[in-house]
């Protein structure tokens, strides 16, 4: 043998035995960082959290990878056959590599062609590497060839440990269709709004065909490129017989149909209480441990969190908040001192301070502008895109396109209309329904669960339920006098005076004189630790004469869980809006049950229920739900405006529904001028008759006006008038407020804590507002009736 042809057999002997050996060093895990074969029978992929609806459906995902994941038995054949055909033929015929195509690459090179040899196994290995240990394909050669052995090796272990269709449904499970999509169900559901196990023969040749290149062949961007793709997968599937020549014609000649549904945090369903629901799930997540001792990754691992929020609910509160904010914003920018900006004239620090925390202002600090140059910037207009009320029914249109300057865009957003609406199961305590705000896009801040604003005389309910369980009823005759408390000089808000009322009437009308004689009677003390100690509110509510007016700041959620022990016949129940939680295999990780507590008697809950109907009557505060919504049916409910007309609310509840709604802007000193624009009746109970009208006009949800308050069977021999014929003249109908800035300040010396406990006020001094004409006072031509004193509590 030549010398030659000694060191030729040599140097190949010696490259073959360095490739043994490095395979083995892989292998073995000498070298390298490949998973293990633990790793690689369990494998981890990154998965979504699913936040899923009371009906199955998909609200909201949370993830860094939005992936999700299927059974083969949930995959549609014509993926499977289409990704067959496309991506390997010979894939039922080999061990994980394909031989026949490894040994042609070289032939291909020599004549200028480029093929690829990896078969889907050896995909599927190189995703699980990726998965694993954040790797991506190598771009150098030698890299890459390194890179190539591992998956020869990974592939092996993975046709060795799986079965073939375990393969194809992990391939399919891992891989990109772009857009941030992971996975052949979230694709199908993204791109044609259905589960994968649904796919036609065209839907699935799209998907497939993405493979080769998600952005180039995107339907969404280039749907040229993509049909040209599409049809080309459907005539391999034709080459490899998995469908006729017929089947192919027909799926060719259709267009691609898109029905586009990428999952946006700032879009879709209840997108405020997924938020909120984020930070919970966050806090669950640091307290629960893994079987392997780690804390559980709200964004890796596929939890499922099943939610008491209703889809149709959902969306017709949404619908309900936009529309009613959509006409309501119209009458605020209409205002004069909207229009003319003057409402800013005693802000300036205020307005300062939100240019300061605008992402404009920090981006110019921190390439370096100084702080004249900042404000000429902010002086200067530019191009830019604000919100602005286009339609109620399609939150993405409401975007304006302007020309303005920043800081009058700072204006201009200040003065938008926020609210926040909650509709929930009295008995149960779930969530039904749940907007904090008129577009998370733009506002993310939540007005259901995260604020606290003043309640004002949706508070009052409290204070006759009190008076009820100390020995009043709703025909006990009360004062509608002028009264002192500690140099607290409370009015009615119409300016009526005078005569007596029965106690209903009184709640119907939300007389403050009357509030204001009964926390009198009661003491502030009493009432304050009542509604601590026994109705529950956790938030400071210090004993001030003015809680009977309700001048404490609390949130609409903790409204609505004090309001459940009327319909609920005396229980308190804390809403509940999880139901379970589990992991990404079905295992249940944690169930979740509604905490109840008995906090007033039945006999008592009912009596409150009787006497808030009386709101909804002709005479009460909210007697437009009748009349101009025409919401029919037994409901209870009580309206409350503030000071200013700064904050309108309306809870109100059937026997199956409670729901609330607050208005307001983010600044209290941005509200509207007259009362009869920002009471609670023309604020906040439009957006819960127009959600009621949705709710009562769908069988499906079986709410309907006929639903009946149940009375307890120890009253069944007591006789219950209509109180809303007690509702005598003596007020006005509407709501008007809870009185002046000036009523709540206690001459004696309780000083600003007196005036409106935890309200948003600015350090700068509030300029007085002007002086309102004293009412007359409206006494009856007869002599007055005497003071009714508290009756004695029944033994």
């Amino acid at each position: 043998m030549k010398k030659s042809v000694k060191i030729l057999w040599r140097v190949a002997f010696g490259v073959l035995a360095f490739i043994v050996l490095l395979i083995l060093l892989i292998n073995f895990r000498v070298i390298g960082n490949m998973p293990s074969m633990e790793e690689l029978e369990n494998p981890r992929a990154a998965l979504a959290a699913e936040v899923i609806a009371d009906d199955g459906t998909i609200l909201g995902k949370y993830y860094q990878v939005d992936r999700s994941s299927s059974d083969y038995n949930e995959i549609s054949k014509n993926v499977i056959n289409a990704l067959i055909a496309t991506e390997e033929s010979r894939f039922y015929d080999n061990s994980g590599i394909d031989a026949k195509g490894t040994f042609a690459i070289p032939f291909y090179l020599l004549i200028g062609k480029k093929r690829g040899s990896s078969t889907i196994t050896q995909q599927l290995a190189l995703n699980l590497q990726a998965d694993a240990l954040g790797k991506k394909r190598a771009t150098n050669p030698i890299s890459r060839g390194f890179q190539k052995l591992q998956e020869w090796i990974i592939a092996i272990k993975l046709e060795r440990n799986f079965t073939k269709q375990e393969i194809l449904t992990l391939y399919l499970n891992t891989v990109s269709f772009g857009d941030n999509v992971y996975g052949i169900e979230n694709g199908a559901r993204t791109f044609f709004s259905k589960d994968a196990g649904h796919l036609s023969i065209e839907e699935a040749a799209i998907l497939v065909g993405m493979l080769k290149g998600n952005t180039l062949y995107n339907p969404r961007r280039n749907p040229q490129m993509a049909l040209s793709r599409r049809n080309t997968v459907i005539d391999n599937m034709v080459e490899n017989k998995f469908i006729t020549a017929a089947e192919a014609a027909t799926a060719k000649s259709k267009p691609i149909v898109l029905h586009y549904n990428k999952i946006d945090h700032n879009k879709g369903l209840a997108p405020y209480f997924r938020e909120v629901l984020r930070d919970e799930l966050k806090t669950w997540c640091a307290g629960h441990k893994k079987a392997d001792g780690s804390e559980y990754n709200l964004y890796r691992d596929g939890l499922k969190i099943y939610t008491t929020i209703n889809p149709r609910m959902q969306l017709y509160a949404e619908e309900a908040v936009r529309h009613h904010l959509q006409t309501l914003q119209k009458s605020l920018f209409a205002q004069n001192n909207i229009k003319t900006g003057s409402v800013w004239k005693n802000w300036q620090k205020e307005l300062n301070n939100f240019m300061q925390e605008s992402d404009r202002y920090q981006q110019m600090k921190e390439d370096g502008a100084d702080d004249s140059t900042i404000a000429k910037a902010f002086r200067t207009p530019v191009r830019m895109k604000v919100f602005g009320w286009n339609s109620y029914t399609d939150q993405d249109l409401n975007d304006i396109d302007t020309i303005m300057t920043p800081m009058d865009s700072i204006r201009y957003m200040r003065t938008i209309l926020q609210s926040g609406f909650m509709a929930m199961d009295p008995e149960s305590g779930e969530v039904k329904a749940w907007v904090g705000g008129p577009d998370f896009r733009y506002f993310k801040n939540d007005h259901v669960a995260k604020t606290r604003r003043q309640v004002g005389s949706t508070f009052k309910p409290f204070l006759y339920c009190f008076a009820i369980m100390n020995g009043f009823s709703p025909y006990t005759m009360l004062p509608n006098e002028p009264i002192t408390i500690d140099g607290w000089s409370p009015k009615n808000s119409e300016g009526s005076t005078g005569g007596s009322i029965t106690m209903a009437g009184a709640l119907a009308k939300s007389l403050n004189l009357v509030a204001a004689y009964l926390i009198k009677q009661l003491g502030p003390k009493n009432f304050a630790d009542f509604v601590k100690n026994k109705v529950g509110f956790t938030p400071k509510i210090e004993p001030y004469p003015s809680i009977a007016l309700g001048a404490v700041d609390l949130s609409l959620y903790e409204m609505l869980r004090a309001y459940t022990m009327f319909p609920a016949r005396g229980i308190n129940t804390k809403p509940i809006y999880i139901t379970r939680i589990e992991d990404r295999y079905g295992n249940i990780l944690e169930t979740f049950a509604p905490v109840k507590r008995e906090v007033i008697s039945e006999h008592d809950s009912y009596t409150m229920v009787k006497m808030m109907e009386g709101v909804t009557g002709p005479g009460g505060t909210a007697a437009r739900l009748r009349f101009r919504y025409n919401i029919q049916g037994e409901i209870g409910g009580k309206t409350g405006t503030t000071n200013d007309n700064t904050d309108g609310w309306f809870i109100g509840y059937t026997p199956k529904i409670l729901a609330g709604a607050w208005v307001g802007c983010e600044n209290n000193y941005i509200h509207f001028s007259t009362t009869a624009m920002g009471q609670g009746a023309n604020t906040g109970l439009p957006i819960w008759a127009y959600f009621m009208q949705k709710v009562h006009a769908d069988p499906t949800l079986k709410v309907t006006p006929n639903d009946k308050f149940i009375m307890p069977a120890s009253m069944a021999n007591e006789s219950y008038e209509d109180f809303n014929s007690n509702v005598a003249p003596g007020a006005e109908a509407e709501n008007t407020g809870n009185g002046t800035e000036q009523d709540y300040i206690d001459a004696s010396g309780y000083g600003d804590d007196f005036a409106t406990p935890g309200a948003d006020k600015p350090e700068e001094k509030k300029p007085a507002a002007p002086k309102k004409e004293e009412p007359k006072e409206n006494k009856p031509a007869t002599q007055p009736q005497p003071k009714a004193v508290m009756p004695k509590k029944d033994q």
